[in-house]
């Protein structure tokens, strides 16, 4: 079962079915707690307890549903097995309105209890992982847009933007297609102090070449053909806000040379005029491709491209930071579900372990739309329909067991701020171990300081 937890409390008044019970799943390498009551069950257990309660109903002092009812008070989702006597269809009736996980009718099979105990600890592990994944969400900064990331490049990005946001200068940022650029334009604007007025996005790549000029600076009436009356252009819109340019590297390379006029001088000419007008922006261009490289190629005018490049902006790959998956995923689907007015469903730890083995081509994107999937259609037809299969051989269990530890040390490092003795004791593991590890996933503890 991997990571899952394999704690179990055994409740039942009876020596010799506690000492039985015990025994048996001590042979499975459980690890066993037991009390011979409810309320001496009650003493050991605590909100975020991570295993499983077996009680048996007919008991004194406390009996099995007293006991459900009250654990219900200390963490309604630690999921509790009651054992019951036959024929007592009834109260195992009533136990599963109480809320128990499930029930087990005496005599019953060691592989039977078995079952059921490892699905209701997975069930377990979920409810936590979900619910510690919420917890990180709440610790993101939460006014206006978001960027979710604990990874320290996403830390960075966010440091960076920070002390960006305010500076009269336009932006160049690259990323991958599906990585977010227009999520961190509107972030840079609704962060800055031009929030109050408009942001404009507009696809370069979208738009043809012969309406592009009059889209980005307007036109008067009877500049072409079909200007029967004036237009406001984009940038003359956004005055006093923000202009994002997203796909520039498609921009027709006639129309960048009035772009870096219009960048210089602050000032545009609409089609048909020639009046300038003064606009007050800021510009934003994204773009998925080096255009650098596109300008050594003459594909891009240089001029233009180190008119935009004052601050750059680079946003890493998701198969980069594979350990914001699971957190990103968490943030989708509880979006999804306010958007859709649906319960988040429980994703199964099969393919949450699916989520870090996936390379992400389509990068943020193909993960939020994934989310959305879920939400709508349940795991299987989400999974099935919605995510690409890869091409791929599957992970060894060496490879996957190194990807998950790498995963779990990232994430005790992230959440300690680099404290490594912390981090030792919350592991458990000896000092000497956690460097071993830290030296073999390549990873340093200044990376994990908060900014």
């Amino acid at each position: 079962m991997n990571d899952i937890s394999k704690k179990v409390l055994l409740v039942d008044d009876e020596p010799n079915v506690l000492n039985a019970l015990s025994q048996t799943l001590e042979l499975e390498d459980y690890d066993v707690a037991t009390a011979s009551n409810g309320k001496l069950a009650l003493d050991q257990l605590e909100p975020g307890f991570d295993g499983v309660v077996i009680t048996d109903i007919n008991m004194p002092v406390m009996d099995g549903l007293q006991l459900l009812a009250e654990i219900g008070k200390v963490d309604s989702n630690i999921p509790v097995i009651v054992l019951t006597g036959q024929g007592n269809v009834a109260i195992a009736v009533e136990a599963m309105h109480l809320g128990a996980y499930d029930f087990l009718e005496k005599p019953f099979s060691t592989d039977s209890m078995i079952s059921t105990l490892n699905r209701a600890l997975e069930k377990r592990h979920l409810t936590l992982e979900n619910l510690k994944l919420k917890r990180e969400l709440e610790t993101q900064p939460s006014a206006g847009i978001r960027i979710v990331g604990n990874t320290p490049s996403m830390k960075r990005l966010r440091g960076l933007l920070y002390d960006i946001k305010d500076l009269p200068a336009d932006v160049l940022i690259e990323g991958e297609t599906g990585c977010g650029k227009e999520l961190i334009s509107r972030y840079l604007h609704f962060h800055s102090i031009r929030h109050e007025k408009p942001f404009v996005a507009i696809n370069c790549g979208a738009l043809p070449e012969s309406i592009i000029e009059s889209e980005l600076f307007g036109h008067e009436a009877g500049a072409f053909t079909d200007a029967k009356g004036k237009r406001i252009g984009k940038f003359q819109h956004a005055d006093g806000g923000t202009v994002l340019l997203d796909e520039i590297e498609s921009m027709p390379l006639t129309l960048q040379i009035k772009l870096l006029r219009v960048l210089e001088e602050r000032a545009i000419q609409p089609l048909g005029s020639n009046k300038l007008i003064p606009v007050d922006v800021r510009v934003i261009a994204a773009t998925k491709t080096d255009l650098k490289e596109l300008s050594d190629q003459g594909e891009f005018r240089a001029d233009l491209y180190y008119r935009l490049n004052v601050l750059q902006v680079k946003i890493p790959p998701l198969r980069d930071r594979i350990e914001d998956v699971s957190l990103l995923f968490e943030h989708f689907t509880q979006v999804a579900a306010n958007n859709y007015k649906i319960e988040v469903p429980i994703l199964s730890l099969e393919k949450r372990q699916w989520l870090l083995r996936h390379d992400w081509p389509g990068g943020v994107r193909e993960l939020r739309n994934l989310a959305n999937c879920f939400v709508l259609l349940g795991e299987d037809r989400a999974f099935d329909e919605s995510s690409p299969e890869r091409p791929r051989a599957p992970l060894t269990l060496s490879e996957q067991v190194s990807r998950f530890e790498e995963s779990i040390i990232r994430d005790e490092l992230t959440r300690c701020e680099g404290k490594l003795k912390i981090v030792q004791d919350n592991l458990g593991v000896a000092r000497k171990t956690l460097y071993e590890k830290m030296r073999k996933y390549n990873l340093d503890k200044s990376q994990f300081k908060d900014s």
